[in-house]
């Protein structure tokens, strides 16, 4: 049931964000954060520029999942429900976790090369497994202005306290997560408090987001031990972000930067859980501090942008990020003081957050479940969401519609495995700022609430699973493999993205992967490329076509608009220039355009086994109309096809040009170019991939430049960022009419020239499954 509330209506969009991440592969933790650069350092095509910082300290991969209301209670039953249920512990902690290590360059699962195995099933809710008991508070009438009575209230109520050591004795990704989060508390305890650094426009997001990781982690640590060391660590990070600690804290007058309001609403959110889940250990001086302070810095602030058009424009932004994190970090914030607070502030904003996340946040994903802005602003978009509807879920009995008054929401998670290929991402556009608490984890929550097991069982074997949130959402009786019956590929139709994904394989680390895109380019929150027709390319392990990322955040006008002319366009990694794709006259494509796309595949799905022996005729294609995108041509179309038991792949442009044309492909290889111009062998991890051009046969060579801006294309209003050891590979034609058709062949090991195919020259709009028979 409802509570009663009245929305309150807002203003226009602009984003924000920052940074690249502070990350030690050696010692698997967070460094302390330091004074932030104002430009990243790419380092390697295939590896998001921001990473995900919480790495698992265990063998095995850091993964997460989460725990919801199951209504098996593994001490309620008959003697045999308890005995099976005990049976299927001992059979899950034997086979242990499914991957066994995590690769060190992409920190991606590395699964056993096994087709033997019976823990490999189809996805499911096991309901002999152990689970969690039933949540004891069942409100009639959930109202969001009466919470339960005990505490913790948000995401963690006492009953799964109670019930977790016994459940992470019997799961082994609970017991390394554990693990995990106990490291990670013992890292960041030695930590100095962390500093306030304002990074521009960007504002002091990352010291909220760190702020909120670490007392996330001693909170948690804790409850677990109850050391009251780890109480004591909580009071130094919140003296310190209050400004109150040894070192000064932002400005007396806004200490959360209200003007960049994410950040308000990371700091509320992180008092929210001090002030929560560690309740019962604060003293009433410090209860009414940490109080004085979330509403000085955080809910009054918040107030006045819920009821203020020109303050809270993220009140109206269905299309990114930001409502989801203003809303779910003024609700924890709420929600933790409601019923101490006597300056009705809490009450108030409840009635304001709730239905607007219900019209905007709860809407962010289309149809398909893509995220609009970019696969990596999905990390913060969706970990808000499910914070949001978590917190409401145990504090107030209801999530009141955020998770299924946009029917389609579920999809997202669908949209996440599908986005992430063989070694990373397809991470188009804009990477946003350092996730530090945000992770995938929220596949761990919408695969209990929506019943989609496989995306539990995927998310938990991925590396930045082992946090405290994965612990609560994380339900254990989940078993299964995701990969069982799961088809290898996915297309996503939506007009405002169309993109594809395909691979050979989900649990090989050496499987084949391609996605590519065309769709719009405006109404993405100013996070885009312009960037139709563009790919990445995985295969034995490496990326070999890839992405640029962020640009820096700090450059003028960076985020200006999406209009043809915006300053944002004159930046090589947001130009068109600087993408995977074709390239006419030197000019960036039309903001514009609105591609239409075709595609179809042969249906093939992966079994239990985490070897897959892929059929010969399998395959998978898709083109697209991208005539729109350009300027001065009569037509541009692009498609991409697997061959040869999807051993290989075409990429083939069809295009009528009254003005020079030129393929490229940006890649962290070694080329080689042979005399003859029509191959190349790209050599990158002691591996190599062949590309060749069948067609036109006359006159189209290779050739490669460093990636950097033409000298006569306008200059940025500051330099861009560099690109060290990116080569562009390219393929430059006059102004004609061409089938240009590039074929991509990695160099498997077994298999020789012989073994592969050379595929017809079929026009796009006569591809079919069979085609290239």
């Amino acid at each position: 049931m409802a509570a009663n509330y009245n929305a309150v209506g807002t203003t226009n969009p602009s984003p924000y964000g920052s940074g690249d991440p502070y990350y030690n592969e050696s010692s698997g933790f967070i460094t302390p954060h330091p004074v932030k650069k104002s430009t990243s350092n790419w380092v390697k095509i295939g590896v998001p520029v921001v990473i995900l910082v919480i790495i698992g300290a265990v063998v095995g991969g850091v993964v997460g999942s989460r725990s919801s209301k199951n209504e098996n209670n593994s001490s309620s039953g008959s003697k045999g429900g308890a005995a099976a249920a005990s049976s299927a512990a001992s059979v899950k902690l034997e086979v242990g976790r499914f991957a066994t290590s995590t690769n060190s360059e992409f920190m991606i699962p590395v699964y056993p090369s096994t087709t033997n195995t019976a823990a490999f099933t189809a996805p499911t809710f096991n309901s002999n497994s152990l689970a969690w008991p039933k949540d004891p508070f069942q409100p009639s009438q959930p109202n969001v202005l009466q919470p339960r009575s005990d505490r913790p209230r948000l995401i963690a109520p006492s009953y799964k306290w109670q019930a977790l050591p016994t459940l992470i004795k019997s799961d082994p990704y609970l017991t390394g997560w554990n693990n995990t989060i106990f490291g990670n508390a013992t890292a960041y305890y030695s930590l100095p408090p962390v500093v306030y650094h304002m990074d521009g426009d960007s504002g002091i997001l990352d010291n909220a987001r760190e702020v909120k990781m670490r007392i996330k982690t001693f909170a948690y640590t804790f409850l677990m031990t109850n050391d009251t060391k780890w109480v004591d660590r909580t009071w130094v990070e919140i003296q310190n972000a209050a400004g109150n600690g040894t070192t000064p804290f932002g400005p007396d007058t806004d200490k959360w930067n209200s003007v960049h309001f994410l950040d308000v609403a990371e700091f509320s959110a992180a008092f929210a859980i001090a002030y929560d889940w560690l309740y019962s250990q604060w003293s009433d001086l410090q209860k009414s501090q940490m109080r004085t302070t979330m509403i000085l810095y955080g809910l009054q602030p918040g107030l006045t942008a819920s009821t203020n058009n020109n303050i809270g424009w993220w009140r109206t932004n269905t299309t990114g990020n930001w409502n989801c994190v203003c809303n779910s970090g003024l609700t924890l914030g709420s929600l933790a003081i409601l019923g101490d607070d006597t300056t009705g502030i809490a009450e108030q904003l409840l009635g304001l957050t709730v239905p607007n996340a219900l019209q905007n946040c709860a809407l962010a994903t289309v149809d398909d479940g893509t995220w609009a802005e970019t696969a990596n602003y999905w990390y913060f978009g969706t970990t808000g969401h499910a914070e949001m509807s978590s917190a409401l879920l145990t504090a107030t009995g209801s999530h009141y519609g955020l998770l299924d008054v946009n029917t389609n929401f579920y999809k997202t998670g669908i949209y996440h495995m599908y986005a992430f290929g063989a070694t990373s991402l397809f991470n188009y556009g804009d990477h946003g700022p350092n996730k530090f608490s945000s992770t995938a984890n929220s596949m761990l929550f919408y695969g209990d609430q929506y019943k989609q097991p496989q995306f539990a069982l995927f998310q938990r074997e991925q590396q930045d699973a082992a946090e405290p949130w994965s612990m609560f959402w994380y339900n254990p009786t989940v078993s299964g493999a995701f990969w069982d019956g799961t088809p290898l590929d996915h297309f996503f139709d939506n007009g405002l993205d169309q993109w594809a994904s395909m691979r050979s394989s989900w649990t090989d680390s050496q499987a084949l992967y391609v996605a590519i895109k065309a769709g719009k380019l405006q109404g993405l929150q100013t996070h885009n490329d312009l960037d139709a027709g563009d790919f990445v390319l995985d295969a034995l392990g490496t990326r070999w076509a890839g992405e640029l990322g962020s640009g820096d955040y700090l450059s003028p006008d960076y985020f200006s608009n999406d209009t043809q002319n915006s300053v944002r366009w004159l930046y090589y990694r947001k130009m068109t220039e600087g993408q995977n794709t074709i390239l006419v006259n030197q000019a960036n494509q039309n903001v514009l355009a609105a591609p239409t796309v075709q595609h179809d595949t042969s249906g093939t799905v992966q079994g239990s086994s985490t070897v897959l022996n892929v059929p010969k005729d399998s395959t998978a294609y898709w083109y697209a109309d991208l005539t729109s995108a350009y300027f001065g041509v009569t037509s541009v179309m692009r498609g991409v096809r697997l061959l040869n038991a999807r051993k290989q792949v075409l990429l083939q442009d069809e295009i009528n040009s009254q003005n020079p044309v030129q393929w490229r492909m940006h890649t962290n290889a070694t080329v080689s170019i042979t005399n003859s111009g029509t191959s190349a062998t790209l050599s990158l991890d002691g591996q190599q991939m062949t590309v060749s051009i069948l067609s036109p046969t006359n006159g189209a060579q290779f050739s490669t430049s460093e990636a950097v801006r033409f000298p006569t294309d306008p200059t940025p209003p500051v330099p861009d960022q560099a690109n060290p050891g990116v080569t562009v590979l390219i393929i430059s034609l006059p102004a004609g009419t061409y089938s240009l058709q590039v074929l991509f062949n990695p160099q498997w090991s077994g298999m020789s020239a012989s073994d592969f195919v050379t595929p017809p020259s079929v026009p796009l709009a006569s591809w079919s499954l069979t085609s290239h028979n």
